[in-house]
């Protein structure tokens, strides 16, 4: 994690969002990887910035990561009502599924930190039959509220560390225990990314992607997020509410 303030950074409500798509998102990570930099990725939504509105901890957490990606539609349409457009939004699971490439073919060794109890196994199966060529370091359920399980992740010296305990628990996790495990080059929370990977979470069809609409996808098939859901309409005044501060 640096400690550098990011004056380069699209500021949305108090989180500073990198200005980067999926595409140059992935470079951006293979650069760094290029360049031997430890990079702690954040994929950032508007329940994110409501979060970190309130909890000036996980604000810093933001502020100090080294990339913060824009993952919801929410994020780039805020950015265009407030006159600085983004390139586009990088979700966090096609992130993963663009970085793949460049984990098998560095030999870059990968673990698979969260989800449900068997979850990451499965997800890691089937990560292997698309790229047989892929060094899986290990696999672990654990729990966000368990420093120890770093220990684990230590002892399997992994390369490249994805985090799914959910946000904003992965990326407290992360920030807490990355300094604990010295072999880590890219760590990443990836929320439901696991579920989706490993067949227990249906993936939202290509339409639905295409019309950025991932969020009413999940929340009609998951209605209990609606708890989580609820900021949305706030963020969307706020954001409203910044633009009539900027504009005469």
């Amino acid at each position: 994690m640096s400690n550098e303030r990011r004056d380069d950074r699209l500021n949305i409500l108090g989180v500073g969002f990198d200005r980067l798509d999926l595409a140059g998102a992935a470079r951006a990570i293979a650069d760094r990887l290029t360049r031997a930099e430890r990079t702690f990725v954040i994929t950032g939504n508007p329940e994110f910035v409501m979060l970190a509105r309130r909890d000036a901890a996980l604000a810093a957490i933001a502020e100090r990561a080294d990339l913060v990606i824009p993952d919801g539609t929410g994020i780039v349409a805020a950015a265009r009502l407030l006159g600085d457009p983004l390139p586009g939004r990088a979700p966090g699971r096609l992130l993963v599924d663009a970085l793949l490439p460049t984990i098998a073919e560095r030999r870059l060794s990968l673990y698979l930190l969260g989800a449900g109890d068997g979850v990451a196994e499965r997800a890691a199966a089937r990560l292997r039959r698309r790229r047989p060529d892929l060094r899986i370091a290990g696999t672990h359920a654990g729990s966000a509220a368990d420093d120890t399980t770093a220990d684990l992740v230590a002892r399997a010296s992994p390369d490249v560390l994805l985090v799914a305990y959910g946000m904003p628990h992965q990326e407290r996790w992360i920030a807490r225990n990355l300094a604990r495990l010295p072999s880590v080059r890219l760590a990443m929370g990836v929320g439901g990314v696991f579920d989706q990977l490993a067949g227990v979470a249906v993936v939202p069809p290509a339409l639905v992607h295409a019309a950025g609409l991932e969020w009413l996808w999940r929340l009609v098939r998951e209605p209990r997020r609606w708890r989580r859901q609820r900021v949305l309409p706030l963020f969307a005044l706020l954001v409203l509410a910044e633009r009539a501060r900027a504009r005469p």
